[in-house]
């Protein structure tokens, strides 16, 4: 025996329907979900958080609320990416502005958020930054 146990089927429903509440920013259900207690830092097979979904996707509002429930608002992918750099590279300054709110680090991942503002030239990013 391996020791690993096959899921619940209804345990996998419920965390794939969490994600797609990150996935299409509804922030109210996910932070009902949240409160009901789901783990804020809940990933998905490819290491996606909740956090990395609702970034990607252009999501403030969703993005605010999971920080502000216990979520790391710098917990990078399973490639090294974290929120805010792609909140950076895909010009969602309102994500970017959530993620900062939420504790995030623009020097955390790699590449970091700041390392992808010098890389496309995001003058008022790394401004927000505090760098140059």
């Amino acid at each position: 025996m391996s020791g690993y146990e096959t899921p619940d089927p209804e345990v996998v429903e419920l965390a794939s329907q969490v994600f797609d509440l990150a996935r299409v920013g509804d922030a109210t259900t996910l932070a009902a979900c949240l409160d009901a207690g789901v783990p804020a830092d809940l990933t998905n097979g490819r290491g996606d958080s909740l956090v990395v979904l609702a970034a990607y996707h252009g999501h403030a509002e969703a993005v605010a609320v999971l920080p502000a429930r216990g979520a790391d608002a710098d917990r990078a992918d399973d490639r090294g990416q974290t929120p805010l750099a792609g909140a950076v590279f895909k010009g969602e300054d309102a994500v970017v502005r959530a993620l900062l709110a939420g504790g995030a680090n623009p020097e955390s991942g790699t590449p970091s958020a700041l390392d992808t503002a010098r890389m496309f030239g995001k003058i008022e990013l790394l401004e927000l930054f505090g760098s140059r």
